[in-house]
């Protein structure tokens, strides 16, 4: 997929590319997949292309802010297996860009660098039991008590967790009330105190634990929220920033991803079977199919690079990126189900790859901001009136 022309970001998904086709076979892949396990020494092989200063400002080790790079690195790490991308999301994304955003200089100085260096990687801990896409209704609390913070609450859909340094967890610092005043954000590590972890088993995007985070009388300093004391009940302002922008184009990035891999599986599977004496491919029904998803796949493409090239640039683009999000995902995984049953029965089997995607797609309608959620955020910002 090409996000730019720059000679940079082409010579370095060129790189990207090499390292996948070299160290990623197929069937690590799949073994990464049945183990739900991705071993984490695979961050510091990545980070060695020098991809995860991508998100981080040159003073601090980085390469400087390149959506445009993220997303091609996303892409091309994504052709190994979506839990390599998703390795490099939770270290560029969820850590270098939101610490290069809103971290304290001392958190930038202390965390900035080894986010570079790939010795880092960071959860999401928004979603809690009842709250999902109405973030301003957590209920997970922070007292602060002398220079401590005490915290108390339980988190779900914390991707990660268990194997990341810090959950960039949302939490309730004051009178739930004011629901949009009385947020902050806070660096948690899970092996905390009073930090309780639980798994729960996925259908798809597998690799990497999906966590709930319970939090009990955990203890932590005041250097622990984002951004230092000045950023106290602050946080609904840093969760509605550019880097919510960012983050519908990055869970956007990995559907299509997971659809060009279904394409390229069903566009070859097509070519070495054979019916009625002949390539499948020969036969009308499957060559409109393809041609479908191939058609699909580039409208994809095109709706992605236009909402990057806007936040890239720093114009408006929340219409745009929720556009893309919805469409994106919903049309990936239309494209993967079509895939899949051009297989046919190989397409149900253990042994291909289609069956993972099949998995994986399903949730790219409902993480990262929902496809529902996308309608309404399209229709509010296009000023669709209510009544």
């Amino acid at each position: 997929m090409d996000f730019s022309d720059d000679e940079d970001i082409v010579a370095m998904r060129g790189q990207i590319r090499r390292f996948v086709e070299r160290e990623v076979p197929p069937e690590l892949a799949a073994q990464w997949d049945r183990e739900d396990h991705i071993p984490r020494d695979w961050l510091q092989r990545v980070a060695g292309l020098g991809v995860c200063g991508l998100t981080v400002p040159e003073e601090y080790g980085g390469l400087g802010m390149s959506v445009m790079g993220v997303l091609a690195t996303i892409m091309e790490l994504g052709r190994g297996g979506i839990m390599l991308a998703s390795l490099y999301i939770q270290n560029a994304c969820y850590g270098g860009i939101n610490i290069s955003e809103f971290g304290s200089e001392a958190q930038k100085r202390d965390l900035l660098p080894r986010l570079c260096n790939g010795e880092l990687m960071f959860a999401y801990g928004l979603s809690e039991p009842d709250v999902g896409a109405d973030l301003a209704s957590v209920k997970t609390k922070a007292e602060r008590r002398g220079d401590q913070i005490v915290i108390n609450g339980t988190k779900r859909w914390c991707t990660g967790a268990a194997v990341a340094d810090y959950i960039y967890m949302l939490v309730r610092t004051g009178d739930p009330d004011a629901r949009y005043q009385n947020l902050s954000f806070l660096l948690v590590p899970p092996d905390s105190k009073g930090v309780t972890l639980e798994e729960t088993e996925t259908l798809g995007l597998r690799g990497l634990p999906t966590n709930d985070v319970i939090l009990e009388d955990v203890e932590l300093p005041l250097a622990c929220v984002v951004g230092g004391e000045d950023r106290w009940n602050r946080g609904w302002q840093m969760l509605a920033g550019p880097s919510l922008e960012v983050e519908k184009l990055v869970s956007s990035s990995l559907g299509l991803v997971t659809a060009q891999s279904a394409v390229k599986e069903a566009w070859e599977y097509s070519q070495q079977r054979k019916q009625f004496g002949k390539p499948i491919c020969a036969q009308q029904s499957i060559r409109h199919v393809l041609a479908e998803a191939q058609t699909k796949l580039q409208a994809c493409r095109l709706m992605l690079i236009n909402a990057a090239q806007l936040v890239e640039a720093g114009q408006p683009s929340a219409v745009d990126t929720s556009m893309a999000k919805l469409f994106v995902s919903d049309t990936a995984r239309e494209i993967v189900l079509s895939c899949q049953e051009v297989l046919g029965a190989y397409g149900y089997a253990q042994g291909f790859a289609m069956e993972r995607y099949v998995r994986d797609v399903l949730v790219m309608p409902i993480w990262g901001g929902s496809s529902a959620i996308q309608k309404n955020n399209i229709s509010n910002l296009m000023r669709l009136p209510k009544a």
